[in-house]
């Protein structure tokens, strides 16, 4: 197959793939192969076939235009004529041929070889002839300007795997290739991809936001300002007093306090000997802030930008670089007394921004711990299985038991007397007698004791007029590491939150401060994290979906008596 590309004016783009995989002179049948197996987020592969099909076409054109010319040649005369027949008229005498009658057969055979290979040479320069007449006029012999790209990106790629370019290391190129690798910066996928946006462009740079960030306009700003008023508001009234830390910590630090979800912090380059990461959340660096400072016991607000590697959701509210508004309390105080107003804190800032009704989830890290020791779970398994009974609120039960036994390697028993416990909801007090009355965790020592802080803290709640909002969940369970006790998050009831998750969580982490203090002091701690992000995304939608007014009025409050408005343009 000759190395050349016939092409109609259906792209750039498919050129360029397609002269690509007739320079590694894949035939038709391996480039249409060659094609199908490209990344689907290319999206080309209908314009790729149609390109194939109109040079198989051609080409089968030149085939047949070439077998006519080799059949109205002369004859080839036999050995034995070939001295009699005189030079073609008019070009002159011809080298005579030698005489045959003495070679031995291997001088035959050579000599035989080297007369196909000329007569070879003499169709392929008449095909290339034809292929000229026959795009003379309609089609045009294009090489895609993405050519070059991409064959510089194949060659690179075959160096750096010690393989010469071609298919003599089908592995390799396979490997290059690969229609599943989808990791960014280095995949034939995402190559493609800018290769797309550089080619629809014209050539030129088009610049764009990175990936799972966004730009803010002075409406929006605007909106953001009132809102961060208000929960600042929230915060000092309980007497909250402002720190910041630095966006980046040691990498040492942040690893192994975030469970599974380690996966998703930002490293960065080594710079000046010192591995380093961008903070995952607000938490861990307080830890290391009261682990270096001697503050005793204090309520710190902290409202800053965090950073996680994760999938962004622009309608979840979900980014990879986000604000955090996080309140805590840190210190020795009464039994429940800090957890109680943390939740207020909560309650109070939702009930303050227009995001509709609300509940707050609450269970208890010991309740939870007590669970799966009384169901078999090994103690190695508390965690894994911790974090896949956190997706209840996602997935049926089945869905996850399933998770449970295939993935996690718990047995099919286990996870049943699991399901026995967490499916359990409802409204705090009642519940919670529930509980006593059957003797649901027995005589286990942890799990009563969580209990009793529970009936303590449900007496506290319902004092400062938060506990209408809370509900009693088993199932919560928040994949976080470092908790230790209450943990709760904060769900919508119209709806949202089944498109934004969950807009507030928190808990208490007394341990945590310890693995950083050099003499292993604890320092007992419990907060909240506002996700205001996600509330940021639901007042959007809810202007968007204003389609009878001209603009849509959204109330902030900003104490208890009076309200602020914001226009959203619909």
């Amino acid at each position: 197959m000759h190395r050349v590309c016939c092409l109609t004016s259906t792209g750039e783009v498919a050129r360029c793939l397609f002269s690509f995989s007739l320079s590694l002179s894949l035939s038709l049948s391996d480039s249409l192969l060659f094609i199908n197996y490209l990344p689907p987020s290319l999206r080309l592969a209908t314009h790729l076939r149609e390109e194939l099909t109109t040079a198989q076409r051609i080409l089968l054109s030149l085939e047949e235009q070439a077998a006519a010319l080799n059949s109205s040649r002369p004859a080839a005369p036999e050995d034995g004529a070939r001295s009699e027949q005189g030079p073609p008229e008019g070009r002159g005498k011809t080298k005579p041929e030698p005489d045959e009658s003495g070679w031995t057969p291997e001088q035959r055979a050579k000599a035989e070889a080297k007369r196909k290979e000329k007569a070879d040479k003499a169709a392929q320069k008449a095909a290339e002839k034809a292929l000229k007449k026959v795009t003379a006029g309609s089609v045009a012999v294009v090489l895609g300007v993405g050519t070059t790209s991409i064959r510089a990106f194949i060659s690179r790629r075959c160096r750096d795997a010690s393989s010469p370019l071609g298919l003599s290391d089908s592995a390799v190129l396979g490997d290059i290739v690969d229609p599943f690798d989808f990791q960014e910066g280095s995949s034939f996928s995402s190559f493609c991809s800018k290769l797309i946006e550089q080619l629809s462009s014209g050539g030129k740079y088009k610049p764009k936001i990175a990936k799972g960030a966004r730009d803010f306009g002075p409406k929006q700003m605007h909106i953001r300002e009132q809102v961060f008023s208000s929960i600042r508001r929230v915060f000092k009234r309980h007497g909250g007093v402002e720190i910041d830390t630095p966006v980046f910590e040691l990498k040492e630090l942040l690893t192994g306090k975030y469970g599974e979800d380690s996966k998703l912090i930002y490293d960065l380059a080594d710079q000046g000997g010192e591995l380093l990461s961008l903070r995952y959340d607000l938490t861990v660096p307080f830890a290391r802030f009261l682990a270096m400072n001697s503050v005793g016991n204090i309520k710190r607000f902290h409202i800053a930008k965090v950073y996680r590697r994760d999938q962004p959701q622009p309608q979840r509210g979900r980014y990879r670089e986000f604000y955090q508004c996080d309140f805590d309390v840190a210190g020795s105080y009464s039994p429940m007394v800090a957890d109680a107003e943390v939740i207020t804190v909560a309650t109070e800032i939702l009930s303050d921004l227009p995001v509709g009704r609300f509940c707050i989830k609450l269970n208890h890290r010991k309740l939870l711990d007590a669970i799966f020791e009384l169901c078999g779970v090994p103690a190695d398994k508390f965690r894994p299985i911790c974090s896949a009974v956190d997706k209840l609120d996602k997935m049926p039960w089945s869905e996850v038991k399933q998770e449970m036994v295939e993935e996690k390697g718990l047995s099919s028993e286990a996870a049943d007397r699991i399901g026995e416990f967490v499916l359990h909801s409802g409204q705090p007090k009642e519940l919670l007698c529930t509980f006593r009355q059957r003797a649901l965790f027995g005589t286990h020592a942890a799990a009563n004791q969580a209990l009793n802080d529970l009936q303590l803290l449900f007496d506290y709640l319902d004092a400062m007029g938060s506990l209408q909002h809370v509900s009693f969940d088993l199932s919560l369970a928040r994949g976080l590491d470092y908790y230790t006790g209450v943990i709760y998050e904060a769900i919508l009831l119209d709806g949202s939150s089944s498109s934004v998750g969950s807009i507030a969580a928190g808990g208490r982490y007394d341990n945590l401060v310890g693995m950083f203090s050099p003499s292993g002091v604890q320092t007992p701690c419990v907060g909240v994290s506002i996700g205001v992000e996600r509330v940021f995304a639901i007042l959007e939608r809810k202007a968007d979906e204003s389609t009878t007014l001209q603009s849509t009025t959204i109330q902030v409050r900003t104490d208890t008596t009076c309200y602020e408005s914001l226009m959203l343009r619909a």
